[in-house]
């Protein structure tokens, strides 16, 4: 049968404050602004709550990066700088601030769910996360969002085996550089292969050193591939590889710009696709640990779907098949 839950989407106004220029840049303010007004005036709108996230501390930031890039970070927002390391990685006068935010939802998504919320959590963010390394941002992450909020699950409820599973276009490698000796989290990235795509790391032959091995799983696409490869994996290898793995707990890093009208991938993934992408993890996650999952925003950056695809998304996630 059909089980319908209501969906929690942790967001707040102040993520429009961390001001990436403008011009060019597609990580903009205006992404978050399509996302609400969509879920506001679409089929889901008598389905969600609105909550506040609230600032991830230094040492929930510290479980991944290391002091020194906090203040690294810090002194450069408050000095004036517009990007740090590389133009891709525009900043304001409250980006700092806002990242503090942003790694924050995740963290009450989680708080949510152990709470018995019941609800499906969708971490509607910005800056995204999960290209940042522990000392570097990359791709306009400077925080990563994702593996902050599966060591706060860790630390803090004691839920050790977390799957990290990330669906943007682009491989997570900041992700993958926090868990690839790790036994505990599995993760698994379907992206554009590096070859032909940003930030050239997620190689089908990595699986994880030392107690990790076995524990990551990349599944590169070449350009060009849509609905029916991502539908394979999923059904395939990622599935052998979650049933084998059993986590307690989900984290989804949720980028939608593997879409066919996203310039920022070769992919051609339909807007359909992301349906049954969210029937599936809402559904494994019920199987495997209690509808425990948190998805968290990462890349997206046509304006004219990304709503689509999040509403999308979020409807896959919300049906759930009981058997």
């Amino acid at each position: 049968m059909i089980s319908q839950r209501q969906i929690t989407v942790v967001t707040d106004p102040q993520y429009q404050l961390h001001d990436t220029g403008g011009g060019e840049h597609p990580e903009t303010p205006e992404r978050l602004q399509v996302i609400a007004k969509g879920l506001s005036n679409g089929p889901l709108v008598g389905h969600i709550d609105i909550v506040s996230p609230r600032p991830a501390s230094r040492s929930e930031l510290m479980t991944f990066h290391p002091e020194s890039w906090l203040f690294r970070f810090e002194e450069a927002v408050l000095s004036g700088q517009t990007f740090i390391d590389h133009p891709d990685n525009q900043v304001g006068y409250e980006s700092y601030t806002v990242a503090l935010l942003s790694a924050g939802a995740g963290l009450g998504g989680v708080d949510l769910i152990e709470q018995g919320s019941g609800n499906s959590i969708f971490c509607a963010t910005r800056p995204p996360g999960h290209h940042a390394e522990p000392a570097r941002p990359y791709g306009f992450c400077f925080f990563n969002n994702c593996v902050i909020a599966a060591r706060y699950w860790q630390n803090t409820y004691g839920r050790q085996r977390i799957c990290v599973l990330d669906f943007d276009a682009h491989h997570g490698n900041g992700i993958q550089t926090a868990f690839q000796e790790d036994a505990e989290v599995l993760y698994i990235s379907i992206h554009e292969h590096p070859s032909f795509s940003y930030p050239g790391t997620g190689w089908a032959n990595e699986h994880g050193f030392g107690p990790g091995k076995g524990t990551l799983l990349n599944i590169p696409l070449s350009p060009g591939a849509g609905d029916h490869q991502v539908l394979d994996a999923l059904d395939g290898p990622v599935l052998s590889l979650i049933d084998q793995f059993n986590p307690e707990a989900m984290v989804v890093a949720a980028g939608f710009d593997g879409h066919q009208l996203d310039d920022m991938s070769g992919l051609r993934y339909s807007t359909g696709l992301y349906e049954k992408i969210g029937r599936r993890l809402g559904s494994w996650s019920a199987q495997y640990c209690n509808s425990r999952l948190v998805s968290i925003l990462e890349g997206g950056y046509h304006l004219p779907v990304l709503a689509d695809c999040v509403e999308s998304y979020l409807t896959g996630l919300q049906d759930i098949d009981i058997w």
